[in-house]
């Protein structure tokens, strides 16, 4: 998946892996490059996406193994 607009472009992977006892491990990869202002503010996006991402994954699990 891939964001090309915004100021901060960005890439995301995911990987999906059979575990025993019918689990799922699921592998996710960002990386983007900040440009402009979003540069300056880059450690403070970096610690909210990475907030932001725990959320929603720990959200996505609660809804998947309902």
């Amino acid at each position: 998946m891939s964001r090309a607009e915004g100021p901060f472009p960005m890439e995301t992977a995911f990987s999906w892996e059979d575990l025993s006892g019918g689990r799922t491990r699921m592998t996710l990869q960002s990386s983007g490059q900040p440009t402009g202002l979003s540069l300056l503010l880059a450690p403070l996006l970096r610690s909210s996406m990475k907030r932001s991402g725990r959320k929603d994954l720990a959200r996505l699990k609660t809804i998947l193994e309902a």
